[in-house]
């Protein structure tokens, strides 16, 4: 048995988290959670919801605002998940999230049985400039197990902070390759090329650079169009941006999509773009997990040299990359790239095989599942 921490059980980008804990075999996974959220899209029959005590926002703004250090949470709330852990037996606790891990660090002390805690981007550099929650962030990272990261770009961000090099381990995300079975695309002989991105509407993912780059080339291709597939507090900015390069009428903003109508818009796309930024709080990517499933699908991907991006796109082998916020440059790579059809069928190829090769699921969960059963055998070898 081994219980799993996500504060929100499940927000609709985190679907990448519930295709790891429903994938699980040798281990049975129990949920716990603050609050539940989407649980028609994420059916699971075994969470338990804990939800935040009364005093809840009046603590945050006590540690946040007033003693600027990150809230952790009560002695009460230390018991009830005990109490939890304790009548499912649990053997392992693996917290989602590193910030999460620090709010939890006063449990993962006194709990007997080992912890591990998973970082998925956003969490390693955030409020770490601020030396209280950079004191936290080393102990909590201490006080772990297992430090499991998405990247080898976030194990060595946290290197740099001090987590102990012999407790990382490389976990990466797992895409289900039976639901984006590669597939050919056919190039529009017209230059009607659709283009697509896909995500949260938020600063790192470089929608911002993803318009600009896409105004220059619609310049050459005007039956061009590019779809903004998702939601989030920059829609608004967004179409005004769209608005302001003149390219409205070839921009579409469908929302949040569903997997299903995601899936049938990446096989109706031809280039696909995640031009990735690193945000102004330190905020940055693992690897995007939609695009790698736009990778396996067979599309063509358009993105930059951060985060840990680079560790699936090689430049003009399984992909491209420019620098970050260098929308004249991803112009220029989307211009030269659709000269050569040819040349664009071969790297989409490669980039689906490049996914196939390290982020395939089942093998990806196989090592989460040893990762468990080597934590539980430390922990027990210790004491």
């Amino acid at each position: 048995m081994v219980a799993c921490y996500c504060a929100t059980f499940l927000k609709p980008e985190m679907l990448h988290i519930y295709r790891q804990i429903t994938a699980l075999e040798t281990f049975r996974p129990i949920v716990i959670a603050q609050k539940r959220e989407e649980s028609e899209r994420f059916p699971f029959s075994d969470v338990t919801v804990i939800p935040k005590p009364a005093t809840h926002f009046l603590r945050r703004v006590w540690f946040r605002q007033i003693r600027d250090v990150p809230w952790q949470v009560s002695q009460r709330e230390v018991c009830a998940l005990r109490a939890v852990l304790t009548k499912a037996d649990a053997r392992l606790l693996h917290i989602y999230f590193g910030h999460i891990a620090v709010h939890l660090l006063p449990l993962i002390r006194v709990w007997p049985k080992p912890v591990l805690v998973s970082f998925h981007g956003a969490d390693v550099m955030v409020d770490l400039a601020k030396p209280a929650y950079l004191a936290a962030t080393k102990k909590m990272l201490a006080a772990a197990e297992l430090v499991l990261v998405r990247s080898e770009s976030l194990g060595k961000a946290l290197l740099e902070i001090g987590c102990d090099a012999a407790k990382l381990r490389l976990q990466r995300t797992g895409i289900p390759l039976d639901q984006f079975p590669f597939r050919e695309r056919t190039w529009p002989a017209n230059g009607a090329w659709r283009l697509l991105q896909t995500g949260r509407l938020i600063p790192k993912k470089g929608f911002a650079t993803t318009l600009r780059a896409f105004a220059a080339f619609a310049q050459c291709y005007p039956n061009a169009s590019l779809t903004i597939a998702g939601e989030g507090p920059l829609r608004s900015q967004l179409e005004a941006l769209a608005r302001d390069l003149g390219v409205t009428a070839q921009v579409n903003f469908p929302g949040f999509l569903a997997q299903d109508s995601l899936r049938e818009l990446l096989y109706r796309s031809h280039l696909f773009l995640h031009p990735s930024e690193t945000g102004e709080d330190g905020n940055q990517e693992g690897v995007p997990n939609g695009m790698l499933e736009a990778m396996a699908s067979g599309l063509p991907v358009f993105a930059t040299s951060h985060g840990g991006i680079p560790e699936a796109v090689i430049h003009v082998s399984t992909g491209f990359l420019v620098a970050e916020r260098d929308a004249p440059s991803l112009g220029r790579e989307l211009l030269t790239a659709v000269l050569n059809p040819a040349r664009l069928s071969q790297i989409a190829r490669a980039g689906s095989a490049a996914v196939t090769e390290k982020f395939e699921q089942r093998s990806q969960v196989r090592k989460l599942e040893e990762y468990y059963a080597e934590a539980i055998r430390h922990r027990g070898n210790s004491g």
